[in-house]
């Protein structure tokens, strides 16, 4: 049975660690105020904007999982497809000791990965972290009964705010997959590798996906699948809003819209008002019109060039080591190292 560490953000509390299976739950002291404030500059921005992360609770993170199996969403599947053919070469290239995965999911393909580094490594772990407790709770119990001889630690939190409580260890490897590192703007990406970077020590692995840029009808039936799950997802953000903030968002008066910028090689995903109305956002005493067709940001997707991706590994403190791209040239894994601190 799994253990559960309950911590505040100082980590005061702590309960005994199980032999195979710890989850660790770190909270943001005030995580109410930190989201007023986040939606109340995001709304009075011109363009409107939210945050990403908001898509993300238990049932966006459901959505996320379901977004992946639709057949225009080429991501996942090209994504593991490539990670099924390098495994195992980059298991036993570097042997680590730990594998941490950023924003780990349902750790559906973090599998091909397990295999090999169960099969090469004795007494490996596994350090998923993700801020879907219920989520991460699944997958983690999952995974603990079919590898039985691997250690968990799983970390409930904001990879933003708790790289620094991963648990000690040597010959670390983090895999940040998917391509997540596209919803970052350049500064912000490159702030975020420097902040992994300082988890790591020289040499030390990280293995991240980059979409590549790609015919522009590829990539917006991407995200406007025709069962229309996207749409929902994107959506939910909204009942957050209603449910965590008092807002009252009529959440059908909201379309899905979602396209491919050129100009900024990126997908950009909204919500767009269809009719004229006001938004009241309680929590944050905070009323805002929409005029009709007038959207709010939820989300980018940036697409990279294997130059981009470089350039960014290195602003961000990592040399680029082994570069992995599908047949399609739809997508690539980069294997970086920790540069020396300079």
């Amino acid at each position: 049975m799994a253990q559960t560490r309950r911590q505040e953000a100082d980590g005061a509390q702590t309960a005994p660690q199980s032999d195979r299976l710890v989850i660790d739950c770190y909270e943001i002291a005030d995580p109410r105020a930190a989201m007023v404030e986040d939606v109340r500059r995001g709304l009075l921005a011109r363009p409107k904007t939210l945050p990403a992360k908001y898509l993300y609770d238990e049932v966006g993170s459901r959505l996320f999982d379901e977004i992946c199996d639709q057949p225009e969403y080429y991501p996942t599947r090209t994504e593991e497809k490539l990670l099924s053919e390098i495994a195992a070469g980059v298991i036993e290239e570097f042997g680590p000791g730990q594998l941490v995965e950023l924003g780990s999911g349902a750790s559906r393909k973090t599998r091909i990965l397990l295999d090999a580094l169960t099969g090469t490594v004795a007494d490996a772990s596994y350090v998923p972290v993700d801020v879907s407790e219920e989520m991460l709770r699944q997958s983690a119990t999952t995974l603990a009964e079919a590898y039985p001889g691997l250690r968990l630690h799983g970390i409930v939190g904001d990879y933003e705010h708790h790289l620094r409580d991963l648990p000690a260890s040597n010959e670390r490897m983090v895999i940040f997959l998917g391509s997540t590192i596209g919803n970052f703007t350049d500064l912000e990406a490159r702030s975020f590798l420097r902040s992994v970077r300082g988890q790591l020590s020289e040499g030390d692995a990280l293995l991240i996906g980059f979409d590549l840029v790609k015919p522009t009808d590829v990539l917006n039936a991407a995200y406007n699948d025709a069962a229309g799950v996207t749409a929902e997802f994107n959506r939910n953000v909204l009942r957050v809003l209603n449910r965590e903030l008092e807002a009252d968002f009529a959440v059908d008066r909201f379309e899905h819209h979602a396209f491919f910028n050129e100009q900024e090689s990126r997908i950009e995903m909204h919500l767009r008002a269809a009719t004229a109305q006001q938004v009241r956002v309680e929590a944050a005493e905070l009323t805002i019109g929409f005029e009709p067709g007038e959207s709010v940001r939820t989300e980018i997707s940036r697409k990279f060039t294997r130059n981009d991706s470089e350039r960014t590994l290195r602003a961000g403190g990592f040399a680029p080591h082994r570069w992995y791209e599908s047949a399609d040239g739809y997508f690539a894994l980069a294997l970086a190292l920790a540069a020396p601190v300079v």
